[in-house]
């Protein structure tokens, strides 16, 4: 099935305003892990100013950022391995965010059962993961929302579980139009509510993130289920809930660990 065909000028017609926050998981080890090979936190700083220096550069736009932020959009490295707008090699950044913080927690949910669909002989951990779920602001008059008419007619490719080229081909095509964000509906979330994904730093509202959360994500054979403590909320997600993926459907759930 061949990809729909957009001009930047076409594109650039549909463009809309998107405003509000958008949250974003990531473990919660990306501070800490460093405080373990060092005596004081003076020495921790020193570390982690030593690590940025090695790191890909930041584009301009993106340098006042808080790093959570920035980090998607270091250039220099080769991208392994494409994802939804962003092909594999040396391409441009995205920022992957989700409009709830629950179509966040499935999106980290599936790709943590995925590793196991992989490896259908380890055992599920015996602990909860932890994760800091946090919000970025985002104001932008130049963003696409694939979910409303006339892009949501293709909405089978926007949604498509592993085949990325029709995203990845709009993803280029927005760029090319100069808009920074996608609005688009979670492949992921079973209440398919929206994913933003932000394809410039200059999308942002404000340098650094709003809120923070703490959340516990745990694998079971009856699903995964996923907390936080403050605010106290908890979510879900039964066998059947992410297994719509084909790489996941023969998933191996019943494992000791």
């Amino acid at each position: 099935m061949s990809s729909p065909i957009w001009t930047a000028a076409a594109l650039s017609s549909e463009a809309v305003r998107l405003e509000g926050k958008v949250w974003r998981l990531v473990e919660a080890q990306h501070r800490v892990s460093t405080l373990k090979l060092v005596d004081t936190l003076d020495e921790q700083a020193i570390l982690e100013d030593l690590i940025e220096e090695t790191k890909s550069t930041i584009p301009a736009e993106c340098r006042d950022l808080d790093y959570l932020l920035a980090t998607p959009f270091r250039y220099g490295a080769v991208y392994p391995h494409g994802s939804r707008f962003r092909r594999a090699g040396r391409t441009p950044g995205v920022f992957y965010a989700s409009e709830e913080v629950a179509t966040s927690v499935a999106e980290m949910a599936f790709w943590r059962l995925l590793f196991f669909a992989d490896s259908p002989d380890t055992p599920w951990p015996r602990d909860a993961a932890e994760y800091t779920a946090f919000s970025a602001a985002i104001r932008t008059d130049g963003a696409i929302d694939l979910t409303r008419p006339p892009l949501s007619s293709d909405a089978i490719r926007w949604t498509a579980f592993s085949d990325y080229e029709a995203c990845q081909a709009i993803a280029e095509t927005a760029r090319d139009a100069g808009l920074l964000a996608i609005r688009y509906q979670s492949a992921r979330d079973p209440a398919k509510r929206a994913n933003v994904a932000v394809l410039s730093c200059l999308a942002f509202a404000k340098p650094k993130p709003v809120d923070r959360q703490t959340w516990r994500i745990r694998l079971s054979s009856s699903g995964v289920q996923a907390l936080c403590e403050f605010p106290d909320q908890r979510i879900g997600f039964g066998r059947a809930d992410l297994s719509g993926d084909p790489r996941i459907v023969d998933l191996v759930w019943d494992r000791t660990g």
